[in-house]
């Protein structure tokens, strides 16, 4: 996904998903001296951090608070704080006027909160203040808990946007030690109308994931907005859908243990494409886990594809992986996108599956069938095209790696793509035409003999590259008619429905120079592999028309002349 321009005020905080439980006491005498007790402490809580700001106000030269030149250009006062230098317990409001407000360019007051004994430009809390009829006011908290802080506050300009002037800068001792991050917004997410709904801090622990959720006003020039992680140098950016003016996502903690910064960036409403900052949250990840981040590409967006699980690479699973998501119904091609291609690469083995889209909707299961390792996983969406071809094209749209945990390597034994050994007529099917057969070799045969004699050649599929995605082995026996990779997808699927490996072999194939691409099938027997062409024992093609005249020299055929006639190129999953 390319990186996006960002103009910004300034950074704020924002977000995460905490759940209130409420219980009901049957006792309720119980509860209530509980009640009583926290009440009662709390009342002291209060008292005491009372007096301490009590004393140390009395310590402190409470001087007037000193403004600006820029006030008294504006009329602009501050009614509260009151003081340069004063003591407050854990909360402060600022409230003021200005009485030439309509000369103002923005509508908001900046306030930028610093704390002086631990100096770091990251953790300043800036709030945005909206001017309403002329006055402003809000409560502001102390992020890092008891100590000193320097409260900055600023006033937009008359005569130029998105700049402001000094109003006054005062010093706030914080008595109360409990650390509190408010929640805030920049005027891009209040004109947006942001809510992070279930929010209430701006600093918050997490484990690996946090959920990021919440409303915004229905924008024109987007339907998303973007999610920003960072943490020391590393950063990962990712656009999620707004559906009726509401979004979600669980954001994964990337980089392991420690706190990570969250962005949410709302879409500029004068440039298509532009994302502003809308706030800020940080979250101390205790986990030690290191996820690593999905790539996402520009396909991603233009078919509207919104990918729900997984969420982050470098995940683990043993032999099969989830993959859920949904296509935007008003996206490009979304009508038309029947189903997903899910490919699999460990070192030089690669696979292909396809996952269906109902009503929108995919939500299916693969198999990491190479063996235990890491896996390169990557979500693709076929071309869309008028004209019928003999091989598919499909654009990614997603990758990632997982690894698989399971030890077994049974990639010619699993269903895979044309091949749905484990459905209950395959296996049904299999056991009847292998009843009698005492052996592997003798059930392999009899898998080709039924094969090459029950299904005819479909010349006009093969001129006409009537070939189709969902092409398989129960499409092959419904039909009784095919191709060579039918032929191979039926003969292949029963043999795993008998407990024999079996792969499919692609390659060229033809009795002159000219030869065609072509597909057969290889079978494990007694810990060799034995080569079969149902296709070719089938019959042959007379005058663009199929004759069926069934043999079994190519079961088991003498390699030196099969490959005169084969060339092998590779097995496909």
């Amino acid at each position: 996904m390319p990186i996006k321009k960002i103009f910004l005020y300034g950074l704020l905080s924002v977000l995460f998903l905490s759940a209130a439980a409420c219980s009901h006491d049957a006792n309720s005498k119980t509860s209530s001296k509980k009640e009583n007790k926290q009440e009662t402490k709390a009342e002291k809580e209060n008292a005491k951090y009372a007096a301490l700001v009590k004393e140390k106000n009395s310590e402190l030269d409470l001087k007037p608070i000193t403004l600006t030149n820029y006030s008294e250009k504006v009329g602009a006062t501050i009614t509260n704080p009151k003081y340069n230098a004063f003591a407050v317990n854990k909360e402060l409001e600022i409230t003021g006027k200005i009485e030439k407000h309509e000369l103002l360019k923005e509508k908001y007051v900046w306030v930028k909160v610093s704390s002086l004994d631990v100096i770091d430009s990251n953790s300043v809390q800036e709030y945005y203040i909206p001017i309403k009829n002329g006055q402003f006011s809000d409560k502001i908290h102390f992020y890092n808990g008891e100590g000193k802080y320097s409260v900055h506050v600023m006033l937009p300009a008359t005569d130029r946007e998105n700049y402001y002037y000094d109003l006054s800068t005062f010093e706030v001792v914080n008595v109360n030690p409990i650390k509190q991050r408010d929640l805030t917004y920049t005027p891009f997410a209040q004109e947006a109308q942001l809510t992070l709904d279930t929010i209430k801090s701006g600093f918050m622990s997490g484990k690996e994931l946090i959920t990021v959720g919440g409303t915004i006003k229905e924008q024109t020039s987007s339907k998303n907005i973007m999610i920003e992680v960072k943490k020391d140098s590393n950063q990962w950016k990712h656009e999620i859908p707004i559906k009726n003016g509401k979004f979600s996502y669980e954001v994964p903690l990337f980089y392991g243990k420690g706190i990570h910064q969250i962005n949410v960036l709302v879409p500029d409403q004068q440039r298509e494409n532009y994302y502003q900052y809308g706030t800020t949250l940080f979250v101390d990840n205790q986990s030690d886990r290191t996820m690593k981040p999905i790539e996402y590409y520009r396909t991603y967006e233009e078919r509207g594809i919104t990918l729900n699980t997984p969420q982050f690479g470098g995940d683990q699973a043993k032999l099969t992986y989830h993959i859920k998501g949904q296509i935007d119904p008003n996206a490009k091609f979304a009508k038309e996108t029947t189903h997903i291609y899910v490919k699999t690469k460990k070192g030089n083995d690669e696979a292909l599956d396809i996952i269906p889209v109902k009503h929108f909707n995919f939500d299916d299961s693969i198999y990491l069938r190479f063996g235990p390792g890491e896996y390169e996983v990557s979500i693709n969406v076929p071309e869309i095209k008028e004209e019928k071809s003999n091989y598919f094209r499909y654009f990614s749209v997603a990758s990632f790696s997982v690894e698989n945990m399971a030890n077994e390597d049974k990639r010619d034994l699993l269903p895979s793509r044309g091949i749905p050994s484990d459905d209950p007529k395959i296996i049904n099917l299999a056991k009847k035409i292998t009843k009698d057969k005492k052996n592997n070799f003798d059930k392999a045969k009899a898998i080709y003999k039924y094969t090459a004699k029950t299904i005819s050649y479909d010349v006009a599929k093969f001129k006409n590259n009537e070939f189709e995605w969902d092409d398989n082995a129960l499409k092959t026996l419904k039909l009784k008619t095919g191709v060579c990779q039918d032929y191979a997808y039926l003969a292949g699927a029963l043999l795993r429905a008998s407990n024999i490996e079996a792969r499919v072999i692609t390659g060229k194939a033809g009795t002159g120079l000219l030869k065609e691409n072509h597909a057969w099938i290889e079978a494990k027997i007694n810990g060799k592999w034995l080569t079969m062409d149902p296709t070719w024992g089938a019959g042959f093609v007379q005058n663009d028309k199929f004759v069926a005249k069934y043999t079994d020299k190519y079961f088991q055929p003498n390699m030196n002349e099969f490959n005169k006639t084969h060339l092998r190129d590779k097995v496909e999953y």
